[in-house]
């Protein structure tokens, strides 16, 4: 039976279940359908929309695009700050500039007046501060443009940070501490970053110390410093003209002036001391974290690397650390590994949630994954299972016009060639065996490596591993 025969008794097949009528039971018991692996489709095509680009006066840069499909506005915007630039001894100032900017009123109108107007016109505004930027999110119905930009410029520019919104933000930030206590996998995690990134301002962290160090006074300083307009960046997308969001952000953020020189904090020393650490914690289970700095986005093993990482295990189910830790042994409910690309440097980890008895087997399994693929056991066909999933994954981060302008404009944030979305796929296509053997010999060394376990090291599978071999840490509260 030919291919369009076949297509043409799917279809009747089709037509029989939805119409209802009855198909004789030999029809039906002799059709099977073909396996999905053996069905043939042209390549998927992808071309990257084009976002203009336009700089204002004042510095601030847009990306536009523009979508008529619903009467809605998206604006996305990027900071060049973060929580790397709070003040030593105030960790946290970063994180409650962002809470109070967006809560604490303008200059102009209160808190419960901004919020009494973002509610009237059904639209959305958030801010939050990652490590290395900040991201304004607003979200406006085309007709209200105009008092929505007027709300987001005051925000912005003019923020009253009230002492009430103040002291309340701190309060929860003390309760989001209180609390982080219960939640071993996020507290292991933030200690492993403390840990890799020792020494460098990306490692210092919000306590109950530093948060009662922190004044209203601090807010309106880091604001002052960082939210300039030569400093941000805007993504505007939706039911408006390039011309329209021009006029628009110039009457509104044009007359926003620079008033201040950003600092420059380097990339991380990537020196620390590599060993097992542990926390002890009388839980039920352990959490397992084992990392080193990798390859950068703009190093040329970037693209091997991403893939090696799918292998050993962010690729899900199949992946190398999954395969071993939860399907073969079924010591971990969740495994697998993590990979954060940056301009400047990268950060690698497997990672395991087991039960407390199995905590060092676990690591264990994790380490003969490592030492396995280092020794060139990766196969043609785990890397052709990489890259088209990596490939037919990449074009899901362009399906909105939002995604489309934020990735662009990211690109210029992190000061990225130009042409990296439009090589991207192809330079992962690109990778060899050998490419990977080599990665894996250069960043999969587990001597090299920072060790995290959080658990109960009474009830751990080798107690006595805990008292010689591993160093005991105290998170700090």
């Amino acid at each position: 039976m030919n291919t369009s025969i076949k297509y043409f008794t799917f279809l009747l097949l089709t037509c029989f279940i939805i119409t209802g009528v009855n198909l004789p039971v030999a029809a039906a018991s002799n059709y099977q359908l073909p396996s999905p692996d053996k069905i043939h489709y042209p390549p998927l095509q992808f071309k990257l929309p084009p976002v203009q680009r336009v700089v204002l006066e004042n510095g601030i840069v847009l990306y536009l695009l523009e979508d008529h499909e619903l009467p809605l506005i998206n604006i996305k915007a990027l900071i060049k700050t973060g929580t790397m630039y709070d003040p030593e001894g105030k960790e946290g100032v970063a994180e409650l500039t962002a809470y109070v900017m967006r809560t604490g009123g303008t200059a102009k109108l209160n808190s419960t007046e901004i919020d009494s107007r973002f509610d009237f016109m059904a639209a959305s505004a958030s801010i939050a501060m990652a490590m290395e930027s900040a991201q304004f999110n607003f979200s406006i119905l085309n007709k209200d443009l105009d008092q929505g930009l007027d709300l987001l410029a005051q925000i912005l520019i003019q923020p009253a940070f009230e002492q009430n919104k103040f002291d309340l933000a701190r309060q929860l930030k003390d309760e989001e501490l209180r609390r982080l206590k219960d939640d071993p996998q996020k507290l292991a995690f933030r200690e492993f970053n403390r840990l890799i990134y020792s020494g460098d301002p990306r490692g210092r962290f919000p306590s109950y110390k530093s948060l009662a160090n922190i004044e209203r006074a601090d807010l309106i300083k880091f604001h002052n410093r960082f939210f300039q307009p030569d400093n941000i960046m805007f993504a505007v997308t939706g039911d408006i003209t390039k011309e329209e969001a021009i006029n628009k952000l110039r009457r509104y953020f044009g007359d926003w002036k620079t008033n201040g020189i950003l600092a420059n904090v380097p990339s991380p020393p990537q020196k620390f001391n590599a060993g097992v650490y542990y926390i002890d914690k009388e839980i039920s289970q352990s959490t397992v974290i084992s990392g080193q700095f990798a390859a950068s986005k703009t190093d040329p093993d970037f693209y091997a690397f991403t893939i090696l990482d799918f292998i050993v295990g962010s690729g899900g189910f199949p992946s190398r650390i999954f395969s071993a830790v939860r399907n073969n042994e079924g010591l971990a409910y969740s495994a697998g590994s993590f990979y954060r690309a940056k301009p400047a440097y990268g950060v690698f980890g497997a990672y395991a949630f087991t039960k407390t008895s199995s905590t060092i087997k676990t690591l264990s399994l994790i380490n003969s994954v490592l030492e396995n693929i280092q020794s060139g056991t990766i196969t043609n066909k785990e890397i052709e299972w990489a890259k088209k999933s990596i490939i037919d994954g990449f074009i899901f981060s362009f399906v909105t016009p939002e995604q489309i302008a934020l990735q662009q404009m990211n690109i210029e944030y992190e000061k990225l060639p130009a042409d990296f979305l439009l090589n991207y796929r192809d330079k992962i296509e690109k990778v060899t065996l050998k490419d990977l053997n080599k990665v894996a010999g250069k960043y999969l060394d587990k001597t090299k490596n920072v060790v995290l376990i959080l658990g109960d090291s009474k009830k751990f599978d080798e107690p006595s591993a805990t008292a010689d071999r591993h160093i005991l840490i105290t998170p700090e509260d």
